[in-house]
């Protein structure tokens, strides 16, 4: 059973850490988080030392008064276990809980989640903290969801201590159903005389002088984010013997630079999804980033989900932290919430003034309210007021891309034909010009129920099982089309190599048959028939039943086909033989998408997007324009502008940088 956020409207605030100032200093929170309209705030999240200041000796007197303050003021609260900073006694107690990297260094304390995850010690302590938490405020009328630890696998993903080591070995007992020999075959140990006799032979692949087994590793990622999962399910389960009601999230990190677990396996886990999101700051069109964390999370949730934490301006942790632009804070927050995101929330309320993170911006910064970031907060909380009635509504996607972590964490291990590719590149690459199509995403496993959708794209699925091969053929078999990119199907799911021929699961499916790989070096291309280019990669593909769409020009492989069109059963295969340049990539999607039957959701001017969210009575267009240029775009004639509440006579006109929410009615 999903629990759901007894929190009105689209929520909104940001993680609250009181215990940085003085108590003077909260009345004045609680007025500007108001003015603000902020409506539940994080509370909680790293007190553990303040909570419990030597083991089994709690002092929630602080706590108390917070959560009291807030609910005074209306204010929800979104309570935390504090486990992912454990305090300097505990670890003076159990230093064998701190973690070891893979060159056998012991790391030390003195930041936040410094532990071992399959650490017993921390385990018991953890469990203790969410226990104790859970009891003392299950009731409390400011508490109205629980926040699960934070950011897990952030620093410690991976350990590889002995402790580590023991955990590992039962995890693979349980994925091998305890068969030593059915390990040995599936990891190919005899290449190498890497054959294992006994379990306790088996160590997490530490560094070792050359590159370690494939399959080892890849087990390795897939045990250490069920590890972490394994924490998370063992508090969550804490909090629900105590307050059955009130629903639980961990807070996701779907962005750029984290890869460490496979939330496929986490989302079913929480009665509400959340997510992180940063931009980046050397990225010159962040947007794209948004939007693709954006219905990546919505997917992952199957619905609406929750932002919880996202930059008012700079970060703190990049080479180059840069500011926001005017409106780009207005304009990151509503992509979100266009794309399925029923609440937006900050790192953090109150900039601290001490502290690692204390250049990290927030809702109230350091200049306090006379600043442009305060005004756009403010502004921020009446636009997200004014949205209320979108809360609940849901995508509109026929299109489908398969993300995977599994192939992700596979294709980018070592030894690979290129260490030039990088998954969410590829993928991203692909994501981009439906983006600026205006064309509704969704992001799927390789083997999720294909059937709301007309198109499936697959740019980048180096490791695929039998099952995912079989539902994304038999996807296109039944009318559906299906594109795929280079070097996917290339294994199973142990990493072995699919013989006979790339690309391997899908080589019958596309009707071509790749004999050798041509993966291209930094800075080289070749040229394309139809006047572009492709980079990073090309392959000698022979037809099989397949047409070429385009072939080479240059190079070697002059002549043979780079990209072809299959027809199977009712339906239709591309393949992609090599990256093509973004403008030639462009125009395949679009001639992809366009035969599959797929329309934007609206056509719009360059640089403004569209996104749609569906609600039982109306539609809900979210047009949110990146130029500097005033856009008008065509609604219903009945349609009114959510923001400002002006009806709409048939049109409506975007100002440069501003964003607009149409509401058009269903017809009756």
């Amino acid at each position: 059973m999903k629990r759901e956020l007894k929190v009105p409207g689209i929520a909104y605030g940001g993680d609250y850490n009181p215990e940085q100032w003085p108590e003077e200093v909260w009345a004045e929170d609680m007025r500007l988080m108001r003015e603000a309209g902020v409506t539940m705030v994080s509370v909680g999240i790293f007190s553990w030392a303040l909570l419990e200041p030597k083991e089994g000796a709690y002092d929630f007197s602080l706590l108390d008064r917070v959560l009291d303050l807030l609910d005074a003021h209306g204010i929800a609260a979104d309570l935390a276990t504090p486990t992912a900073a454990p305090p300097a006694w505990f670890f003076r107690a159990h230093p064998e809980a701190l973690p070891v990297d893979k060159d056998g260094r012991r790391l030390s304390y003195g930041s936040r989640q410094t532990f071992c995850p399959s650490s017993p010690a921390y385990r018991k302590a953890a469990l203790r903290m969410a226990g104790e938490i859970a009891r003392r405020y299950a009731e409390h009328p400011a508490v109205k969801m629980w926040h699960v630890h934070n950011e897990y696998g952030c620093h410690n993903a991976e350990c590889y201590c002995d402790e580590s080591a023991a955990a590992f070995r039962r995890w693979l007992r349980g994925r091998y159903a305890d068969d030593l020999a059915a390990l040995n075959d599936a990891w190919g140990t005899r290449f190498w005389s890497q054959w294992y006799y006994d379990w306790d032979e088996i160590l997490p692949p530490r560094a070792t002088g050359a590159v370690p087994n494939p399959t080892h590793q890849l087990d390795w990622r897939r045990f250490c984010s069920d590890e972490l999962l394994s924490l998370c399910e063992a508090e969550r389960q804490v909090l629900l013997a105590a307050a059955p009601e009130i629903p639980a999230t961990t807070n996701f990190m779907v962005m750029y630079n984290f890869d460490a677990l496979d939330y496929w396996r986490w989302a079913p886990k929480l009665d509400i999804v959340s997510n992180d999101h940063y931009l980046q700051s050397a990225d010159p069109e962040s947007e794209i980033d948004v939007a693709l964390s954006g219905d990546l999370v919505r997917s992952l949730a199957g619905g609406p989900w929750l932002l919880m934490e996202h930059s008012t301006g700079a970060v703190n942790w990049q080479p180059v932290n840069r500011a926001k632009n005017p409106g780009e804070l207005r304009r990151n927050a509503l992509a979100h919430v266009a794309r399925g995101a029923d609440g937006i929330a900050y790192f953090q309320w109150r900039a601290s003034k001490a502290g690692a993170e204390q250049w990290h911006s927030a809702m109230l910064p350091h200049a306090g309210t006379d600043s442009r970031i305060w005004r756009d907060v403010v502004r921020l909380g009446a636009d997200l007021r004014a949205l209320a009635e979108v809360r609940g509504s849901v995508g509109t996607a026929e299109v489908a891309v398969v993300w995977d972590w599994n192939a992700r964490w596979a294709m980018e291990l070592p030894s690979q034909p290129s260490a030039e590719l990088r998954f969410e590149d590829l993928v991203r690459a692909w994501y981009e010009p439906l983006w600026r199509s205006g064309v509704a995403v969704d992001f799927v496993r390789p083997d999720a129920d294909l059937s709301p959708y007309r198109l499936v794209l697959a740019p980048s699925l180096y490791l695929v099982d039998d099952a995912g091969a079989e539902n994304l053929t038999a996807f296109a078999e039944r009318g559906g089309t299906l594109a795929v990119g280079f070097h996917s199907g290339a294994v199973d799911e142990n990493c072995h190599v699919r013989l006979g021929g790339y690309p391997g699961a899908f080589r019958d499916a596309l009707g071509v048959r790749t004999d050798e790989l041509f993966p291209l070096l930094p800075g080289e291309s070749v040229g394309l028939s139809g006047g572009g280019t492709g980079v990073l990669w090309s392959e000698r593909v022979r037809l099989a039943g397949a047409e070429t769409v385009e072939s080479y020009t240059t190079g070697p492989l002059a002549g043979v086909s780079a990209v072809t069109r299959n027809s199977l059963g009712r339906g239709t295969t591309w393949y992609l033989g090599t990256q093509p340049d973004a403008t030639t990539l462009a125009g395949l999607l679009k001639r992809i998408r366009a035969e599959a039957g797929v329309e934007p959701v609206r056509t719009t001017p360059q640089g403004v997007e569209a996104v749609l969210r569906r609600g039982p009575d109306a539609d809900y267009l979210f047009l949110i324009n990146h130029t500097d240029r005033p856009a008008h775009i065509a609604v219903a004639a009945d349609a009114a502008e959510l923001l400002t509440g002006r009806p709409l006579p048939g049109s409506v006109t975007v100002a440069g940088g501003e964003v607009a929410v149409v509401r058009e009615p269903h017809g009756n």
